[in-house]
């Protein structure tokens, strides 16, 4: 059987798994639960059985438009995502799913998320979680992305949101509290993204995309992750400076951003695609059992 043959019999997966891969669906659990952090801190002690509905609720409604902000990013970068061996396999970019499918699906989960946060949850909540889809697939996608290698610093007020959108749904506010954790996001983000960007920094520059490791090199992109994994460190210690977590969360958060900076510092020193992975993944490692610490602490401590 030729090549051509394999192809044309090799059957396409179902439709419902290719929108359901649209949404970023791994991205999105780290969405909603750092939301689910927000929530939690947001309610002093044991939530009511109404709380814990309402947190549900959000939630679903958080989830939803998420998946819409992520639908609408790939059909930004089709084009893009096409070049790239990390993210070549998404529907759009194989042309399995048409433009008009994609925007139509992301119009009806932005919809239905939006209507499920205002009638259930608050206004406040609502607005917050739309201008967060807007700044992150319209603001950072369309604009930032492709013009400046700041784009993932820029871009990363609206990946820092989720927290935000949790405070907001119990709380109807946002308080200094909420934006602390909104402060930590916003300055994991460039670490997380720029280990990345080293190891795949040969996609990033077939793409045409002006991330930091292609516009400035490896070496000052290197700097820049350990200067901020420094500055993280400090943010990391405001929630127990603030009362908001006690010693258990100081003693979680000291040891993970240790670990961070000593990745950190080691992939400035002396390179390796190895190495950058090993930060990358030590990255999603740090911010999990960082907001894991913090949920725990609040109800045991």
């Amino acid at each position: 059987m030729s090549t051509a043959d394999t192809t044309l019999s090799t059957p396409l997966p179902p439709t419902w798994r290719q929108f359901y891969a649209l949404m970023k669906p791994r991205v999105i659990q780290l969405i909603v639960f750092c939301a689910l952090i927000g929530m939690v801190l947001a309610v002093p002690g044991l939530p009511t059985g109404e709380q814990v509905v309402l947190a549900a609720v959000a939630c679903f409604g958080i989830w939803l438009v998420a998946g819409a902000a992520a639908a609408f990013n790939c059909v930004v970068e089709q084009h893009i995502d096409a070049k790239m061996k990390r993210t070549a396999w998404r529907p759009t970019a194989k042309g399995e799913l048409t433009n008009r499918q994609t925007l139509t699906f992301s119009a009806i989960l932005c919809g239905i998320g939006s209507v499920v946060l205002y009638v259930w949850v608050n206004p406040l909540t609502m607005w917050l979680t739309f201008a967060t889809f807007v700044g992150y697939a319209i603001i950072y996608t369309v604009v930032l992305k492709p013009l400046t290698p700041q784009n993932i610093v820029i871009g990363g007020a609206s990946g820092a949101m989720p927290p935000v959108l949790g405070w907001a749904a119990m709380a109807d506010t946002v308080t200094p509290e909420a934006l602390v954790l909104f402060l930590i996001i916003f300055l994991w983000t460039p670490p997380h993204f720029w280990a990345l960007a080293l190891y795949r920094v040969e996609d990033y520059r077939k793409s045409g995309l002006p991330m930091l490791p292609v516009t400035h090199g490896s070496a000052f992109t290197r700097l820049q992750i350990l200067l901020y994994t420094l500055i993280l460190f400090a943010a990391c210690l405001l929630p127990f400076m603030l009362k908001m977590n006690g010693w258990l969360y100081l003693a979680v958060a000291v040891a993970l951003s240790v670990g961070f900076t000593g990745y950190a510092w080691a992939l400035w020193r002396d390179y390796s695609d190895q190495l950058a992975r090993k930060t990358f993944r030590f990255s999603l490692i740090h911010l999990s059992l960082l907001f894991a610490a913090m949920l725990v602490d609040h109800y045991l401590v």
